[in-house]
């Protein structure tokens, strides 16, 4: 189960309670106060790390509460501080209050740390109270409620590359060539179901990381279909790959599907449809891919997009493709269409 987005309730430690106390040994007369103040309260934090690819876990547990302060004794003896707690969340996941949605923070780096509730101080035990018109205090403070709210965790994959496209354009099977990933494949729609992270290596030893993304439809942006879930995993990638499908057994024109996914991406997010693209014609082992392939040379030249053939099957044209994805990655432009 792939779970990218949830609510859980988070709590600092309670602070522990100061003590009233007093001296009562038998040489020591009027010995006076010595009660302990209490212990700090935990903090609650956040922290990225890198082995966790889910929020899964959060859906078997949604509470998560910091240890509190222990309460101060006798003989000036302070309570113990709360241990902190530290919730370890995947890289990627931006944090924000459930109910306001005022963003807290984005853990964007392995190791990374936020802070959601601070631990509150322990309360006074009654030696801090003494003073010289008051020589036997008998007061000393509770310790302050550790603050709790409701955070919500949203997950954004980070992906050099994301690929789009419609349902059954191959875009799993071409990451399984790019890539070590293994994603589902079948010849129906919606066969990936959540996003695919592959690693791609590239020439002089360098790599880069791709995401294979469930297809889209037209209506994502407003919640139809499986890819609108998994649209904000584009939003971090610096570069995006068009897959389009040369099979004319679909009954679409690879035209009308690249102006119908830029639209989504548009109505999802204006940045997002300005990220770079490269198109991809894919299948063009197909007998009948040829005077597709044409057309959408054609409408990239046209319009000044890079185009890449390939056959996510048989793996032809996948070098290339990889070649002008790591030159984007290096800063250099998209490849002229091909």
């Amino acid at each position: 189960m792939f779970i990218d987005e949830i609510d859980i309730f988070v709590k600092a430690g309670d602070g522990g309670a100061g003590c009233v106390s007093f001296r009562t040994e038998k040489y020591v007369p009027r010995g006076g106060p010595d009660g302990g103040d209490g212990g700090d309260g935990g903090s609650a934090w956040l922290e990225a790390d890198p082995a966790l690819g889910t929020l899964l876990d959060f859906h078997y547990k949604r509470h998560y509460e910091a240890e509190r302060g222990q309460h101060g004794k006798g003989a000036n003896k302070h309570g113990a501080s709360g241990a902190d707690l530290v919730v370890k969340v995947p890289v990627g996941t931006v944090v924000s209050e459930r109910d306001t949605g005022v963003r807290l923070g984005d853990l964007t780096e392995p190791g990374q740390r936020l802070l959601v509730a601070r631990g509150p101080g322990g309360g006074r035990g009654n030696a801090r109270f003494a003073s010289s018109t008051n020589r036997a205090p008998r007061r000393a403070d509770l310790g302050r409620v550790g603050p709790g709210r409701w955070i919500h965790l949203e997950l954004k994959l980070l992906a050099d590359v994301g690929v789009i496209g419609f349902p059954n354009a191959g875009k799993s099977t071409l990451v399984s060539h790019m890539s070590a990933a293994k994603p589902k494949i079948g010849d129906y729609p919606f066969t990936t179901l959540s996003p695919v992270l592959g690693i791609v290596r590239a020439p002089g030893d360098r790599t880069f990381v791709i995401a294979d993304l469930p297809g889209l439809v037209p209506g994502a942006a407003s919640g139809k279909g499986l890819g609108h879930q998994f649209l904000r995993h584009t939003e971090r990638t610096r570069g995006l790959v068009h897959l389009l499908d040369l099979d004319p057994g679909t009954g679409r024109a690879p035209a009308a599907d690249l102006d119908a996914i830029d639209a989504e991406l548009l109505a999802y997010s204006p940045a997002l449809a300005a990220r770079p693209q490269v198109v991809v014609a894919n299948k063009i082992d197909l007998p009948a891919a040829a005077a597709r392939l044409s057309e959408v040379r054609e409408l990239c030249e046209r319009r000044g997009l890079p185009l890449v053939a390939v056959s996510a099957v048989t793996g032809r044209g996948i070098p290339e493709l990889i070649r002008v994805i790591d030159a984007h990655l290096l800063g250099r432009p998209w490849a002229a269409a091909s």
